[in-house]
């Protein structure tokens, strides 16, 4: 399913069903100047990092000819996507936006400092996340592949099987199995990677502290840091996609509202008028 909500450091963007998009919250870099976009299929929203000089995010737009948008922050040239084609799928880091090509191979801008960008080599990838400082690619056979920082072991997925989705947060990294059953790895102090007991799972989030899970009836978990009500989700219900920013949670019902629980300094959780 092609990606309608994603949540940023500080600003929320739904993709609509006639291929427009919305996004309410901090705009200071132009993140949120996304009302001219046309024939969108998936949207990306940069910075899950928590921290008070990280405000700065950038959004990117997948349309629907492969071609890709990007609107916002650019300090590490994030945001030139405009030579890109041929593309499937979206994701963004912070400082840098990912891109998953049509023949399975993968393409990535911006910060690479820790090597989250050295994506060139990788084939058949069939889903691509990014993470503070690093990227994660699914490939087909389910193994899960991992490039960047490394000091928490949130690339440590060597031993992962039968994957079906992954995300990736701050400094951890999640795995939907095919069993519904979840993995995790990397830092655990707000016990974000706690998903072992996880079951009947079929999307799954990763903020910064936090990890969300949609299980398939329409329900949602959440484990990790609550300090701004983030993981407050348990009344959630009917419930068919979720986003996961740095200390918000969002929610598309089946009815095309959406919910939003979490850090709301900057209006990011006004969803409440969304019809997606």
């Amino acid at each position: 399913m092609n990606v309608v909500i994603t949540a940023g450091r500080r600003h929320s963007v739904g993709l609509k069903a006639d291929g427009t998009v919305t996004a309410v919250g901090d705009n200071k870099c132009g993140q949120c100047d996304v009302s001219d976009w046309r024939d969108i299929v998936a949207v990306a929203a940069g910075n899950v990092h928590m921290a008070t000089n990280t405000g700065n995010a950038h959004t990117i737009g997948l349309k629907s000819d492969g071609s890709v948008i990007a609107a916002g922050w650019n300090k590490h040239d994030q945001c030139n996507v405009s030579d890109w084609h041929d593309i499937v799928a979206v994701a963004a880091g912070w400082r840098r936006s990912v891109g998953l090509k049509s023949d399975g191979s993968v393409v990535a801008v911006g910060r690479n400092n820790e090597g989250q960008c050295n994506v060139s080599d990788w084939r058949d990838v069939v889903a691509v996340a990014a993470g503070d400082w690093h990227t994660a690619g699914l490939k087909s056979d389910g193994t899960v592949t991992v490039v960047g920082n490394n000091q928490w072991n949130q690339c440590s997925v060597s031993d992962w099987r039968d994957i079906v989705a992954v995300a990736a947060g701050y400094l951890h990294t999640v795995g939907l199995k095919a069993d519904g059953s979840v993995a995790a790895v990397g830092r655990n102090k707000h016990h974000q990677c706690d998903v072992s007991g996880w079951h009947d799972v079929v999307v799954v989030a990763a903020g910064s502290y936090h990890t969300i899970g949609l299980k398939s009836d329409g329900t949602v978990m959440a484990v990790g840091d609550n300090k701004y009500g983030q993981c407050d989700v348990s009344g959630w219900c009917d419930i068919v996609a979720v986003a996961a920013g740095c200390t918000h949670t969002l929610g598309l019902k089946s009815d095309g509202t959406v919910v939003a629980v979490g850090d709301n300094e900057y209006g990011q959780c006004d969803v409440s008028g969304w019809r997606l």
